[in-house]
């Protein structure tokens, strides 16, 4: 049996009655995340300039942010473009990305035209976390260093999986959603720091649903995509640089989404940066040193995070966002980061220029953290006078499932993200019912509160 047909028994195998407790509550985190923060940037000029071009057909299905509402193939483009356009949205070790963004936004699109209960949804959303993150286990990190941007490259199979679970798809159904998806993978590291690696998600949350649409419906497709000597093994990876074989023994063992599970964002930038801004920010308010005194900084991550975060010298908004020298400025000069430090031109402050170029950046070796450690930091700050104050990090606060972000400073980061496009009454509405998502009879009770209309309204 081919692997997308083994995949596919595997997702139509799973079902909410069989998750356990873990598995619900971590989906919960991810859906509120995740709609937060494409609420937030649904406003965009990304997301804008998505909306624009694809997004004018009228349609059931809820563009986030405002009353509009278009077909789901482009509303799942559009917020897809939106939950990644900040790139505060959440990661999972294994995928080596984001697992939620490819996920959600197409089931949310799908939700609003057919209805679906919080159940059913739940379940679609789990399987397609794993479906994604169990390939990433075969192909990386070699398929991660070469270039592709496994979001979306790997994502798409988890937005096609999740989509074809939503819908009721037949094993040989689900397994033709994958076989369609593997043709639509697409993703380039080359475009990080720029609009395009949001619309990466916009386009592969697009292309999952789209896939699954289309097996729906009769659309024939290879059986051996997985495997095929010009499959997507082959031609992603090269032979010789994955390992299918680990596939599928770790499906459900446990799922990703309970273990490592899922990593919160507490800042509003690539998430290679968070270590060190970790360790920075401990450093900068237990010590508070003023930015003339500053002679050099030092910072150290992993030499894979390093190659798309080592920017001294940012052009744009969204390239400030993949700057780790631009973050430790920042965490210098206001012991905080915050949304705000990655919108019109704050690189370009006075303050940032005179300390940017103190700011030196380089892999750190195996005498600081051991091989094995991919996620660890360390900064040095060298004060005039020969005295230096330096931190270190294992790993980013809230990076696994077993080191969480506290539900507090979660519920404070979605009203944070919301409030951007909801008057605060409707966020705590939104809040609640996300709370509740498994006693949800209808999905479309959530797009509702978004829209502010009623469930009636939302179903018309």
């Amino acid at each position: 049996m081919t692997l997308a047909r083994e995949l596919a028994k595997r997702i139509n195998g799973l079902n909410y009655a069989g998750l356990p407790d873990p598995a619900i509550h971590w989906a919960k985190v991810g859906i509120l995340d995740t709609v937060g923060v494409t609420l937030a940037g649904a406003r965009e000029d990304c997301t804008r300039i998505v909306e624009g071009v694809a997004g004018r057909g009228a349609g059931p299905s809820l563009i986030f942010g405002g009353k509009r509402r278009t077909v789901p193939l482009e509303a799942a483009l559009v917020n897809g473009t939106a939950a990644h356009a900040l790139d505060y949205d959440d990661c999972n070790n294994t995928l080596g990305g984001h697992p939620s963004v490819p996920i959600l936004p197409a089931l949310f699109a799908i939700a609003d035209e057919t209805g679906a209960s919080g159940h059913d949804f739940l379940a679609a959303y789990v399987a397609g976390f794993e479906t994604e993150c169990k390939i990433a286990l075969g192909v990386h990190f070699y398929h991660y260093t070469k270039g592709w941007h496994p979001t979306a490259t790997l994502g798409v199979f988890g937005a096609a999986a999740a989509c074809s679970k939503l819908m009721k798809l037949s094993d040989e159904q689900t397994a033709t959603a994958l076989s369609i998806a593997a043709s639509l993978a697409s993703g380039i590291k080359a475009n990080f720091g720029t609009m395009v690696k949001p619309l990466h998600v916009g386009h592969c949350t697009r292309n999952g649903m789209f896939a699954a649409l289309l097996a729906r419906d009769g659309f024939a497709a290879g059986d051996r995509v997985f495997e095929h000597k010009q499959g997507f093994f082959n031609v992603f990876n090269g032979e010789g640089n994955y390992d299918a074989a680990k596939i599928l023994p770790a499906w459900g063992e446990p799922l990703d989404i309970v273990k490592p599970g899922i990593a919160i964002k507490q800042y509003p930038c690539c998430g290679s940066t968070h270590s060190a801004l970790d360790a920075m920010l401990k450093l900068a308010r237990e010590h508070k040193p003023a930015p003339e005194d500053i002679d050099r900084v030092d910072v150290w991550t992993h030499a894979r995070r390093l190659e798309h975060t080592n920017r001294p010298e940012p052009k744009s908004d969204l390239d400030a966002k993949f700057s780790v020298q631009y973050c430790m400025v920042r965490a210098l000069l206001d012991r905080r980061i915050s949304i705000e430090h990655f919108e019109a031109k704050a690189y370009e402050a006075p303050a940032v220029c005179t300390l940017l170029p103190r700011v030196h950046a380089a892999p750190y070796t195996t005498a600081q953290f051991p091989a094995d450690n991919h996620f660890g930091a360390e900064v040095r700050v060298a004060l005039r006078g020969s005295k230096a104050l330096s931190a270190k990090v294992d790993e980013p606060f809230g990076r696994t499932s077993e080191n969480p972000l506290p539900a507090g400073l979660l519920k404070e980061k979605f009203e944070n993200c919301a409030a951007r496009a909801l008057p605060r009454e409707r966020v705590s509405a939104l809040y609640s019912a996300i709370q509740g998502f498994e006693n949800l009879r209808d999905v479309r009770e959530v797009t509702a509160i978004i829209a502010g209309e009623t469930r009636k309204q939302a179903a018309a």
